[in-house]
């Protein structure tokens, strides 16, 4: 209401200004003609009630237009309502102008919603399709392996098999991309054994430390988390991922953090993460020094871990020295609310 007021006496200014000039001009002629004094203020106090009232009468229309537009405007950029009349040419041309400017606006709202929608239908339907190949491929290696082989031919299998596994699970990270933006409606909160999604995770990357031979080390982890399991346990496979891509010899660590309230440790032995890359691993499309030199990092990975996480209310943090490893820390604990 302040700013109403002040906004309206700026918009009246000037008529006030004049208004004082007439009052004073009059004032002064009448009392140059000898007019008594008495009577010239009674005639002020009265023309300046007046002028108090009409304008307090003027201040409430003043109030009721603002509310009508602010009325009209406060749905933007979902909706425009109707404009109240308009009390003078100017104010109807910026009206004209909204509406051509929110008409234009829906418009390209609505192509981009098109565009984005059947991008995403493309590339689901391209990632349903292509796991059919994928399955394909398994069974032919899986077929050619129950054969009599000569030794040297696993030389040949160890490494296919390598990487259709990765194949596989860059086609689960676009699925979940795709299907992140609606991940509110697809979540399904329960008490979990942190341990028993772990070892999902672990179970699924067991031919891949086997493969690349990579040692884990790994300590039962303690404790319930509430959680949905399909989304964390992708945020797992993404971040075992991560530290078996970039571990070529040594030992993975999954264990849960002493002293620390539901806080699990994924840590490796890799080649580690540049210092000034830290602050901004979590962004969308950012690859970093190790994903320019690797030339393969999306910089989707840890977006989508991050990503998740946040919908999720866990935290995720991760610390790293190059030449030494990485350590990620998954923020499992949720804070409990009060009613109050």
């Amino acid at each position: 209401m302040r700013r109403k007021a002040f906004s309206y006496l700026r918009l009246r200014f000037r008529q006030i200004l004049l208004y004082l000039a007439v009052i004073g001009i009059f004032w002064l002629i009448l009392y140059l003609y000898h007019v008594r004094t008495d009577a010239l203020t009674y005639a002020v106090i009265l023309s300046a009630a007046l002028c108090a009232g009409a304008g307090g009468l003027g201040f409430l229309r003043y109030c009721r237009h603002t509310g009508r537009i602010e009325e009209a405007l406060g749905l933007i950029p979902e909706e425009l309502r109707e404009f109240p009349v308009p009390r003078d040419f100017s104010e109807k041309l910026y009206q004209e102008k909204m509406r051509q400017f929110f008409q234009c606006y829906t418009e390209l709202e609505t192509d981009m919603r098109i565009t984005r929608q059947e991008m995403t239908d493309y590339y689901s339907l391209w990632a349903h399709q292509i796991k059919t190949p994928i399955a394909a491929m398994r069974l032919l290696l899986q077929s050619y392996e129950e054969e009599e082989i000569e030794e040297e031919s696993e030389g040949f299998i160890h490494p296919m098999k390598m990487e259709l596994f990765k194949t596989e699970q860059y086609v689960e990270m676009v699925l979940s991309y795709l299907r992140l933006e609606e991940m509110s409606s697809d979540l399904s909160l329960k008490w979990y054994e942190t341990d028993q999604i772990v070892r999902q995770a672990v179970r699924k990357y067991a031919q891949l430390f086997i493969l690349k031979k990579i040692r884990l080390d790994y300590q039962k982890c303690e404790g319930r988390i509430l959680t949905d399991e399909k989304w964390l346990l992708l945020v797992l496979e993404q971040l075992l991922s991560n530290a078996l891509k970039y571990t070529v010899k040594g030992c993975i660590s999954i264990y849960m953090e002493p002293g620390g309230e539901g806080v699990l440790v994924i840590e490796d032995t890799g080649i580690g993460i540049q210092a000034e890359d830290l602050p901004r691993i979590f962004e969308k499309g950012f690859t970093g020094y190790n994903g320019r030199t690797d030339k393969k990092s999306t910089g989707i990975g840890l977006y989508l871990c991050k990503s998740i996480c946040t919908k999720l209310n866990h935290g995720l943090a991760v610390e790293s020295e190059v030449g030494k490893g990485t350590k990620v820390k998954l923020y499992l604990s949720r804070k409990s609310i009060t009613v109050e």
